[in-house]
């Protein structure tokens, strides 16, 4: 008896995920659900270095000002609130102090710029196809810092613009990182605040561009964890409180289903002793100064120990 639908998935052939690989992670929420995941398991990644982006136009400022260099001034930046924030970054840079904002900002596109250059890998997380257009500038932004919401214009995406958006941002990263493959996903996280039927549109936008742009033979992939959520777990015991977010268990689900098809198997054993390594420096002994607790943390040291002969990059 089956219980549950499963959506067919195979290995990745070629350019699978391994611990020599250099990842950028960019998009909304779940894309950080992912990198943690990839942080935990030691793998060299970096995510959202700008925050939380949820819709492709701010990604694709984001692409493009880190390979132009920008350098973000005062003219990019607001008060508001007792803090100051900017239109492209979400409010978790956002700050009491102008200054700090400046170099959060700058430093963020600073490493952006390296990223794109560098990665082996990047990864695209579309969370909706809703953005708000600043009336004052007539310019999209990628966050609105709760400013009333009678200074913005809300639009729907088309599929158009979604597709033209993609391909401009795979133009962008080729022209400075050739060979690099880059994986598109969306979000399983339902967009309920914007409405039931406004999330299908912006979802059903964002998969259809997706597709217009995705050709594996040109590196460019879709990984379905949007289908395995609405059609694998199909229940609400797999989501957060909130009825919103996947749960922790909807999460590592898509997890290990996103390691079967990128994760390369020789990285997998590296994953093993990575994972015991994990859980020995969260274990809490009975009693620290034990015999039985040193001889413990001596073996974990000569775990970690080999570890970092094989991948000197790791730390823990």
């Amino acid at each position: 008896m089956k219980l549950q639908t499963q959506i067919p998935l195979k290995p990745q052939q070629h350019n699978q995920i391994d611990y020599y690989s250099k990842l950028l992670l960019l998009g909304s929420c779940f894309v950080e659900n992912i990198g943690d995941k990839l942080n935990y398991f030691k793998f060299q990644n970096s995510i959202n270095t700008l925050g939380i982006l949820f819709h492709p136009l701010a990604i694709e400022k984001l692409i493009s000002n880190a390979i132009n260099k920008k350098e973000y001034t005062e003219d990019d930046v607001f008060f508001h609130n007792e803090q100051w924030h900017c239109f492209d970054a979400h409010s978790q840079l956002s700050t009491a102090s102008k200054e700090d904002l400046l170099k959060s900002l700058n430093s963020s596109i600073e490493l952006t710029n390296k990223q794109v250059e560098t990665s082996s890998h990047i990864i695209i997380t579309l969370g909706t196809a809703w953005a708000y257009r600043y009336i004052e500038t007539d310019a999209f932004v990628a966050n609105c810092h709760k400013i009333p919401q009678k200074q913005f214009l809300k639009e729907l995406l088309s599929v158009e613009t979604i597709s033209e958006s993609l391909e401009a941002i795979v133009t962008l990263i080729r022209k400075v990182n050739p060979k690099v493959s880059i994986l598109f996903t969306v979000s399983p996280v339902r967009h309920l605040k914007d409405g039931f039927i406004e999330n299908t549109q912006s979802k059903s936008h964002i998969i259809s561009a997706i597709h217009q742009v995705v050709e594996p033979r040109k590196q460019l992939y879709y990984f379905p964890s949007y289908e395995i959520m609405m059609d694998e777990l199909r229940d609400y015991r797999f989501y957060k409180d909130d009825m919103i977010h996947p749960n922790s268990l909807a999460v590592n689900y898509i997890w290990n289903k996103f390691q079967e098809v990128w994760i390369s198997n020789s990285s997998k054993e590296v994953m093993k002793k990575i994972d015991e390594i994990q859980k020995g420096i969260h274990h809490k002994p009975f009693n620290s100064n034990s015999e039985s607790h040193k001889q413990f943390l001596q073996r974990l040291e000569e775990k970690k120990s080999l570890i970092n002969k094989g991948f000197p990059f790791i730390k823990f």
